[in-house]
């Protein structure tokens, strides 16, 4: 067995993963030439999570890069949601008339090898200027018809906690702003930054929710499950949104422990994701249909708390929809249906008497 060596700082190349024991010398010219095109960050709670002897490891394969990454599919995208297009100033993206993205940065904890942002994210990743960010909030202000306002990026999280605090307290002012929602890995991949500093900086009278990004039941740690309940404790709700990936979480007895896991944490199980076609990442996706078969299964198996909704991000912009297993036929002309359970027996509705 190899032996696995305690790491202490954030891995960003191969010679740091050599140095934690998680690589071989092999891999490492590989991992170097990936990371060229897309950067690469482990923390050391992830990389605490690899074990180095399973070539399939499902956290190694979320960050570690690979040469499949090179292989990029005729129908891929650069942007594969369509974000372009709807970027009406720098840092906002307005796709939907209640709700809008506001991305202050594009740096990361992490740097997923899956990201549907891996062209713009990263170690040098642009993000907003005072300027920039004044114009960003000035938008948001002159949009009466805006009820949420999503932070996303990049990872807002690792904004130092008194930027972090100065947008919360500057969305919180706008009076038609009256939902704050936060996308963030942190919790899981960075727990210690999840602080009483960093609830306080969340602590305003418009209501926020953090939307946790998690894959794998391996992810919630002790520490991780610490973190999402430093934020609970204080009031602010925490949902979830996975991806759903081949060879990660694509079978139904992991994702049912994911969502267990979540539901336990008190993350409500919100999103999963249908893999986007964000360039380099075929090697991750799976169909609708196994995504669907996976739906069924939670649907028989599981809670209804511990249920996420199944959705595609349609590209080019054209918005998210759920596409899990549709369980309602019409039968006949009259308003007579066959409804499948979740054990795939067929009953008519209204009962025929």
């Amino acid at each position: 067995m190899q032996q696995k060596i305690v790491p202490h700082q954030t891995a960003r190349n191969s010679q740091d993963l050599l140095d934690a024991g998680l690589i071989s010398q092999n891999q490492a010219k590989d991992i170097d030439q990936t990371s060229e095109n897309f950067s690469m960050a482990i923390t050391p709670e992830m990389m605490e999570l690899i074990n180095p002897d399973d070539p399939n490891d499902p956290i190694a394969r979320q960050f570690i890069p690979s040469l499949e990454e090179f292989n990029v599919l005729p129908e891929e995208f650069a942007d594969p949601i369509g974000d372009e297009p709807f970027t009406k100033v720098k840092g906002i993206v307005h796709r939907y008339p209640d709700r809008l993205l506001l991305k202050p940065l594009h740096v990361c904890a992490v740097y997923c090898r899956f990201c549907l942002r891996r062209e713009q994210v990263g170690s040098d990743g642009e993000g907003l200027s005072p300027t920039e960010l004044e114009e960003a909030l000035d938008y948001i202000r002159s949009h009466s018809e805006v009820w949420e306002v999503i932070l996303s990026g990049g990872d807002p999280l690792i904004l130092s906690k008194s930027r972090l605090s100065y947008i919360i307290r500057a969305l919180d002012t706008i009076e038609h702003v009256e939902v704050i929602r936060i996308h963030t890995r942190v919790p899981v991949v960075a727990p210690s930054r999840v602080d009483a500093e960093m609830v306080q900086a969340l602590k305003v009278k418009t209501p926020v929710y953090v939307v946790l990004h998690a894959n794998h039941p391996r992810e919630l740690t002790e520490e991780a499950i610490a973190a999402c309940d430093q934020l609970v404790d204080h009031g602010i709700p925490m949902l979830s949104q996975s991806a759903l990936l081949k060879g990660i979480n694509d079978d139904p007895q992991t994702m049912a422990q994911l969502m267990r896991r979540l539901t336990r944490a008190r993350v409500k199980p919100y999103y999963l994701h249908h893999g986007d076609l964000a360039q380099g990442t075929s090697h991750f996706r799976t169909s609708i249909e196994e995504g669907q078969a996976i739906m069924r299964s939670l649907r028989g198996d599981l809670s209804g708390l511990c249920q996420p909704t199944y959705v595609l991000d349609i590209p080019g912009g054209h918005g998210k929809v759920p596409i899990g297993p549709t369980y309602l036929q019409k039968e006949g002309e009259g308003d007579r249906y066959q409804v499948e359970d979740p054990w795939s027996n067929l009953h008519t509705y209204p009962p025929t008497i």
